[in-house]
Formats: C-alpha cells, structure tokens, sequence
C-alpha cells in the first residue's frame, strides 16, 4: 500500500497537492512519500518477527541522501554495490558498520574504503575477488569480513535483465562449488568468513522461487555454522512491486477485492513461508530489499507539452522522458500514468505518450486509454520511486530531474534540478582546440 490518493479531484502525496509540488519545482520532479517507505520497512520487519533480523536497504534502487537518511533512522543499514554509495550513505550519515558490500566487479579502492570504514561484510561474488579482498586487507594489517553469494540456480520468473540466480547469470558461486570456496576462503590469513548469502532477482511476484532457493541453501548454512561459525544468512531482497493499478493499490478496499490465491506477494505472505525455513537454523536473517521499499513510494511528476493527432495515432508529448525514467525504454515496464486533476466529464483519450528525446525508443506507453489531457496540464507516473532517478542520464543534454520528499503536510526539495552550468562544470576545450 502507499500514499499516493485523490483528495476530491486532485492528486496527492499523503496531504499535499501534488499541482502545488509542481508549481513550485517544475517538472519532471520526482516525489517521494517519506510515510510509504516507513510503512515498508515496518511491514518487511513485522513479516518476519521472532527472527533476529537486519534489514540492509539495497541503495542501488534510490540512492537520495534523504531517502537513506530516512531508512538510517528506521534502522536500516545498506546493502551496496560500488564506493559511491558508500560514500553516499556516509553523507547521509548511515551505519556503514552493519551494511554489506556486493557486486561482481569491486575494485582495490572500493575494498580499502570499505574496509576503512568498517564494513559489516563483502559478499564475495568468485574465487578471485576473494584474493583481491585479501591483498587489501593485508597491506591494511586487518581481517575483512567476507561471505560468500552462492548462486542457487532458481528460476526467478521475472525479466531475463534483472533476474541474478540462475547458473547462467553472472553472479555468485554455484551452489556445488560453495563448500570448496569456503574451504578455501578459510586458507587467507586476512579474510574471516562471517556468513552465507543468495540473491535471486528483482521484481519477483510469487513465493516460491524464494522458497526454493531457501530451501536449497538452508542445509549448507546449517553446515557452514557448525564448521565455520558462521552468524549470519542474507536470503537477498528482490520482492516485487505493484505496477499495474498502482494508484487503486494504494487502498484497503483493492487489496480485500483480489481473490486469495491471486493476491500480490506481501511482506505478510512472505514471512510466513520463509520464516519456518529460517527459524531452525538460528542464524542471524539479513533481507536487501530495495524496489519494495521505494518503488510504489515515488512518481515521476510531467507537464504535457502537446497532444498530437496522427493518422489512426494520437500522441501525447510530455516534458520527461527516457533519460528521466528509462524502464519502460530499457525493460518494456509498465507504469501507470494518471492527471492531477481528475475531471470525470471529460472523454477517454488513447495515446502514446512520448518524450520530446530523438529517439523511437522513447515512449512510456502505447496505445495507453486516459483522461484528455491538454498542453500545460500535469500528469503523474506511479511506482516510479525505484529505479527512476538513479538510472536517469544527461541524454540529448537534457538536466537531471529535482527530488521532493513528502511528511503528512510538508514537502521539500531534497535534490535541486539540475542547471546547464553544473552539467559542464567538468568538461574544458582543450588548449590545442583554442
């Protein structure tokens, strides 16, 4: 659920007018619902109650300063994946001491810092990042905490580019290979093994493939603790989000129409499968959920620039585009697209609606049925608060989008939309050109 609701006939983010964010910050703006991501966090917390548990928040999905300042004070660590989300979560004054560091690709000085700052874990991806790891932690004379991600070879069901523990992905160790990595990352004076982890995918909407990589990975665990000491087991993140009526989502009534056996994964659904698994083994749980924490607490706010009639096409043009939120460019992703102003006397308008970008490929959505709407009018795309603002580029020199966060009446820029003087602040002629 979120808090995204129309107030009469205007759109708003718990008890602002999204129209007045607009107004006062332009568009495209990103805003977030700082109530949504706590009522997230709680939930993924409750869903697995009576387990020692530690939520690491996977930065990758929005990496805000406030976003994870807001986490921080929750209680939430990280869950990273390169040197400048650490130094991220560092600005924004987070526990960097109970956060992981993950990914296939970390180098010497992402390890240092890391290691400089006390990091809770690596979550070693091969054999020979386990060496690297190693090294740096000997020319530091310390011991780095490590544990390996084996790949448990689950079919996640979710798009082939963000689905991560199948053999033929590029993640982790294979699980018949896991006792032998451990055996010999017991060999390196400066690594000490701490415990076990598995991460399957993103945007997974049923239980069982989680249920079956747990299943397949909870017997070494119990091994790797009696042998190794191990403390902990993180089952990964990857629970997916509600893009289609993600506006009526956000309501109790929509939740109690879905028949039982069809009803979205919760955090509720998802405890109650994985905590039986768990709970045996006693372990210490770490879960790096990211999209379900942000993802239906953000919109992607637009202004209509024109509406153009084709031959048998109509074309909504918007002033965001792909370099704003490249999903549905990059994975053919759904968002739903709503006015601000809902105005029931008007007539369905079916469009594509597209972005000023040169390209094609820069189109939220075809054929798409919503209310007439004109030139100068905003509309909201829904379940935009994962994996939009992080992935947003300078494409056709177009400025990086403003961020504003949401507390019941109150709302703030959290991010300034980017000027053409900051976009080539770092760019010179060179003096052979002059």
């Amino acid at each position: 659920m979120h808090h995204f609701h129309y107030a009469g006939p205007d759109l708003h983010c718990e008890s602002v007018d999204l129209a007045a964010v607009a107004k006062l910050y332009g568009t495209p703006t990103y805003v977030y619902s700082a109530t949504t991501i706590a009522d997230n966090y709680r939930r993924l917390q409750q869903g697995l109650a009576g387990l020692d548990v530690q939520l690491c928040y996977a930065a990758k999905a929005n990496s805000n300063l406030a976003v994870l300042k807001h986490l921080s004070n929750l209680g939430a660590a990280f869950d990273l994946v390169s040197g400048g989300e650490l130094r991220r979560v560092l600005a924004a004054g987070g526990n960097v001491r109970q956060s992981v560091f993950a990914g296939v690709g970390k180098t010497e000085a992402e390890i240092k810092l890391a290691l400089q700052n006390e990091i809770f874990a690596f979550h070693v991806e091969s054999e020979p990042e386990m060496a690297r790891i190693n090294h740096v932690a000997g020319t530091l004379g310390v011991k780095a905490p490590i544990s390996i991600r084996v790949n448990p070879d689950v079919d996640a069901k979710t798009h082939a580019k963000v689905t991560t523990g199948k053999s033929d992905n590029k993640f982790g160790i294979p699980l018949k290979y896991a006792a032998a990595a451990y055996e010999a990352a017991a060999k390196y004076p400066n690594l000490a093994i701490k415990g076990v982890q598995m991460h399957i995918g993103s945007q997974l909407t049923s239980i069982e493939p989680f249920v079956e990589a747990v299943q397949k990975l909870a017997p070494l665990a119990a091994d790797l603790k009696a042998r190794f000491g191990i403390s902990y087991f993180s089952i990964g993140g990857g629970m997916g989000i509600i893009y289609r009526d993600a506006l009526a989502s956000g309501q109790a009534a929509w939740w109690e129409s879905q028949p039982a056996e069809t009803r979205p994964l919760t955090p509720e659904s998802y405890g109650a499968a994985l905590k039986p698994l768990l709970q045996p083994l006693g372990l210490k749980i770490l879960l790096e959920h990211g999209r379900f924490l942000v993802g239906n607490a953000g919109v992607l706010l637009a202004r209509v620039e024109h509406l153009k009639r084709g031959a048998g096409k109509n074309f909504l043009i918007v002033d965001a585009a792909m370099n704003d939120l490249v999903r549905p460019a990059m994975y053919d992703s759904y968002h739903e697209i709503v006015p601000l102003h809902r105005d029931s006397s008007r007539r369905a308008l079916v469009a594509d609606v597209v972005g000023p970008i040169c390209e094609s490929g820069d189109c939220f959505a075809k054929d798409r049925q919503l209310q007439e709407v004109g030139e100068g009018e905003l509309i909201a795309f829904m379940s935009a608060g994962a994996y939009g603002h992080v992935m947003a580029s300078r494409y056709n020199s177009r400025p990086l989008a403003a961020e504003v966060l949401v507390q019941g009446s109150s709302f703030e820029l959290v991010n300034t939309r980017e000027t053409f003087e900051h976009m080539i602040a770092g760019e010179r002629v060179p003096a052979f050109l002059k």
